[in-house]
């Protein structure tokens, strides 16, 4: 009743004041908004100043340093020993996923050892690509890593003709936390060293809980960072191409390695191809390999010829002044290959064209350094393109997404391949063709969208590292 009164006495009075006075009063109320329409304009772009930079510096997030979960108490289960397999970017992802293993099983971890008997006899070792010293120090809340297996254990094992102390084996692939739990953690507390001699693929994609996965991203986008003198020229690359305009970094795949692999002859000569075949024949586990190139390219499995690349580019609308920079290793066929896209888009560039050769000496015959170049570049690019879906597409575009989904054109190879044949056809115009290319694009760009999962087949669904959700 006193309130209802209080406010009919304040009505009363503000009646009585002159139109002069109201408009006064008007005057200022609309100041005040406005000030504070103002204030709220400026403290939203500071907090979006702040989410970018934290988002593409890990290192500064309120929480970094800190445990996802309690803190392991460290009595020690044992020993994890990891022989990691594959190029730069699968030994990448699955130390990841091995670090997430060893905290879980309360292990102690020695740096992993990289794979130096693959196609490319690269004898690159953890510590010459990654920071050691603060791939172990970032961690050391989480996980106990060490550089090497104490001493006394190789003294052990050199001894262990009963293969009491040390066991070597391959985990199962794409497994769960419980078979770490019941099947390898008891190996572990009795055998007390454990050697893992394969590392991709070696967690679930999904159906893990919710602080392995994040513990996962943390390792991967914060405690993998590359030496210094691989990080000074990968950003050296960078702010060239950017005075030069936008970048769409390629990856473009079309490498004798991996058609070897695939068996895709698309665009080869009969000579080429014979010599993918024998390739194929002197590589002990793709020498039974024989796969139909033809039904291989129609099921999407083939990458993408560079002809093919020229095509779908343009399609898609990408400026022929982009600085297209091609993150991959040498074309298969050289320049004769190259004509076609270089003409199409006459700034294609590559590393090597882009400074001296004396910037390279340091990482001559080194595959996995100059792959590391390549990361950074498509990491830090404009627009991320990879021809095949392979172990770098899949752990760059995770990374971009992480980084505030940067886009990221993952291309439709399986129905990219028929449009194009149409088209080459004359069953569709250029309009046409253009128009298809990019309706099935539209939702291809690295966008915020759920992983795929396809429950019992891992490698049919989306993987982890392309679509790390959990921690965006």
């Amino acid at each position: 009743m006193e309130l209802k009164l209080f406010r009919n006495r304040k009505r009363g009075k503000l009646k009585g004041l002159t139109a002069k006075t109201r408009a006064t009063i008007s005057r200022l109320w609309l100041l005040v908004t406005l000030f504070m329409v103002v204030f709220s304009i400026v403290k939203l772009i500071l907090f979006v100043h702040t989410w970018k930079h934290e988002v593409s510096n890990p290192k500064d997030h309120p929480h970094h340093g800190t445990s996802l979960h309690p803190k392991s108490e460290y009595n020690s289960n044992g020993y994890l020993m990891i022989s990691t397999n594959g190029g730069l970017n699968q030994m990448r992802a699955g130390i990841c996923d091995m670090v997430a293993i060893a905290r879980y099983m309360n292990a102690t971890l020695v740096v992993p050892k990289f794979d130096r008997t693959s196609l490319w006899k690269d004898q690159s070792e953890f510590e010459d690509v990654f920071d050691v010293d603060y791939f172990i120090n970032s961690l050391k809340d989480e996980v106990r890593i060490i550089k090497e297996l104490p001493l006394q254990f190789y003294k052990k094992m050199k001894d262990d003709v009963k293969k009491e102390y040390c066991i070597s084996f391959p985990p199962g692939s794409w497994s769960t936390m419980e078979f770490y739990h019941k099947r390898v953690l008891p190996l572990m507390k009795k055998h007390e060293v454990l050697n893992f001699t394969k590392s991709d693929f070696r967690l679930a994609n999904n159906e893990l809980p919710i602080q392995v996965q994040k513990l996962r991203c943390r390792v991967n986008y914060d405690a993998m960072r590359f030496v210094s003198p691989i990080n000074k020229l990968g950003e050296k690359i960078v702010d060239l191409l950017r005075q030069r305009g936008p970048i769409l970094a390629l990856h473009l795949r079309y490498e004798k390695d991996i058609l070897a692999f695939t068996g895709c002859n698309e665009g080869v000569t009969p000579h080429e191809a014979l010599y993918l075949q024998k390739m194929r024949d002197n590589i002990s586990w793709w020498k039974n390999k024989h796969p139909n190139s033809t039904a291989e390219r129609l099921a999407g499995s083939c990458p993408l010829t560079p002809e093919e690349t020229a095509l779908i580019l343009k399609a898609l609308n990408i400026h022929p002044n982009t600085q297209i920079y091609v993150a991959a290793g040498d074309t298969y066929g050289g320049d004769r290959r190259l004509a076609i896209l270089q003409e199409a888009f006459p700034n294609l560039v590559r590393k090597e064209n882009l400074l001296p050769s004396t910037e390279f000496l340091a990482f001559k015959n080194h595959s996995t350094q100059m792959a590391a170049v390549d990361y950074i570049v498509s990491v830090s690019s404009d627009i991320f393109f990879p021809t095949y879906g392979g172990n770098m597409a899949h752990v760059v575009e995770g990374h971009r997404r992480y980084m505030g989904f940067q886009k990221t054109i993952k291309p439709n190879r399986k129905l990219l391949v028929k449009l194009i044949d149409k088209y080459r056809r004359g069953a569709l115009s250029w309009q046409e063709f253009a128009i298809l290319v990019k309706e099935c694009h539209k939702n291809r760009v690295g966008n915020p969208a759920k992983r795929v999962v396809i429950p019992g087949k891992p490698k049919e669904e989306e993987y982890f590292w392309s679509n790390p959700q959990e921690c965006l």
